[in-house]
């Protein structure tokens, strides 16, 4: 548990440094309070760390554990640069931003899970289940985290408010919205996510009008019960007893219903 935070919190910090952000969790991000480099080696440390932490696991489980570990990380990575990729790419395809979700978020929370399945010597086939399980709690996560981002309060949230907006970031919100616009709305979506100043207040402010037209916030929920479901069905599948269910249901619910 302790490697894998480690290693989330190792993406947050290069993360903020490649997406501009000057707010994590309320505070200064740490490349805006010190500097870009130092939040990079700090990164860098904490990922070896992470292995540090990885290797107080059962020896006999080392290998498994690492296997999911390297791949987890390398998927993030890949989730990454699509990100950054589709900031400047002409055409996102709602199909590519999920995938991206997918890589960037939901496959840590899955194989976060997956390693918790492998250390309590679960079966292959429950250990793919428990995955799965995380891996669709993970789009939801990341859908509700797009919310937030839009619709939070940046006092709750810890994060700017529309900071996707601000950097102009093809979520699913926007996606989802340029679908269904009209000619005069899409048209003005496109001139407004072309503005590059990230202090424009009234671009947020149009952009969130824009949304509500649509009901973009009600059809991200909409989709955020899809994965939701999924994972339900994932999570019966392993059998567990129903003590042990009540917990994970419990923090699917939590991931879910979050304003922070």
């Amino acid at each position: 548990a302790l490697g894998l935070e480690t290693f989330h919190n190792f993406t947050l910090l290069h993360d903020d440094i490649m997406d501009k952000a000057p707010i994590r969790r309320g505070e200064p991000t740490v490349y805006k309070k010190w500097d870009a480099n130092r939040a990079i080696l700090s990164g860098d440390t904490m990922m070896v760390l992470a292995y540090d932490y990885l290797l107080n696991s059962p020896k006999d489980l080392l290998f498994d554990l690492f296997t999911v570990f390297n791949k987890v990380g390398k998927e993030v990575c890949e989730g990454q640069q699509y990100d950054m990729n589709f900031e400047t790419a002409e055409h996102v395809s709602i199909e590519e931003y999920l995938e991206m979700i997918k890589l960037k978020t939901a496959v840590l929370i899955g194989g976060s899970m997956h390693v918790g399945a492998i250390i309590a010597r679960a079966s292959a086939e429950q250990c793919k289940l428990t995955y799965n399980f995380g891996e669709n709690i993970g789009m939801a996560f990341q859908l509700q985290d797009d919310l937030l981002d839009a619709f939070g309060d940046t006092s709750v949230f810890g994060k700017q408010n529309g900071g996707d907006i601000r950097t102009n970031k093809k979520t699913y919100l926007y996606l989802k919205a340029l679908e269904l616009a009209d000619e005069t709305d899409r048209k003005r979506f496109v001139e407004l996510y072309a503005i590059q100043d990230e202090s424009n207040d009234e671009k947020v402010t149009e952009v969130l009008n824009l949304f509500n037209k649509y009901e973009i916030s009600q059809l991200t929920r909409q989709l955020m019960e899809e994965f939701y479901s999924k994972a339900m069905l994932q999570l019966k599948a392993i059998h567990l007893p129903k003590g042990k269910e009540k917990v994970l249901i419990s923090l699917a619910d939590n991931l879910m219903k979050r304003d922070s």
